[in-house]
């Protein structure tokens, strides 16, 4: 679900809202930058973005610093929700990626019902794996040739996930 019928979300650092054409030009800037272009293909991002993930622009100051996004699972015995995020580099490391992880994770569990929640980070990205763990995130297993590179090599994955209920939030059922 991309588009306007989004709500706007506000972190202590962030401000989440949907991604809009005047967006693609920033975000396509931010997928070359050197600490996320080994990360995030421009293709994966722009196949996903279609396919009916709902997008979020990570915005600071009024400029897109990132995108975040979700795949929601709403059968009710299975409910839970996928998370990717990508940040600038000038915005790594102050923050702004937990910030955007924690509003929408909060959104996702107090508006949107979900309890569980996954990320998918390539293996070898251990700044990615540092700040998930530190988030709360618990590693599950390493997917093996999980994702194909642009080369068509496959590298590994890490599953991660995250329960609400284990971070001192209350687990809702329905």
């Amino acid at each position: 679900m991309t588009g306007s019928g989004n709500p706007i979300l506000r972190g202590k650092l962030v401000v989440l809202r949907p991604v809009t054409d005047d967006d693609e030009a920033a975000l396509l800037a931010i997928l070359d930058d050197p600490g996320v272009s080994p990360w995030w293909r421009r293709d994966s991002w722009e196949r996903v973005n279609e396919e009916g993930a709902t997008v979020f622009a990570i915005v600071i100051d009024g400029a897109p610093a990132g995108c975040i996004q979700c795949c929601e699972e709403d059968d009710p015995d299975y409910r839970s929700a996928a998370l990717d995020i990508f940040v600038a580099d000038a915005w790594q490391g102050r923050g702004v990626g937990g910030d955007a992880m924690r509003t929408l994770i909060s959104h996702l569990t107090d508006v949107r019902g979900h309890h569980r929640f996954t990320v998918d980070p390539a293996a070898a990205n251990e700044r990615a794996v540092r700040v998930y763990e530190h988030l709360g995130f618990r590693r599950v297993g390493v997917m093996r040739a999980y994702e194909r590179l642009a080369d068509g090599t496959w590298r590994d994955g890490l599953l991660m996930e995250l329960i609400a209920g284990e971070q001192g939030r209350p687990v809702r059922s329905g």
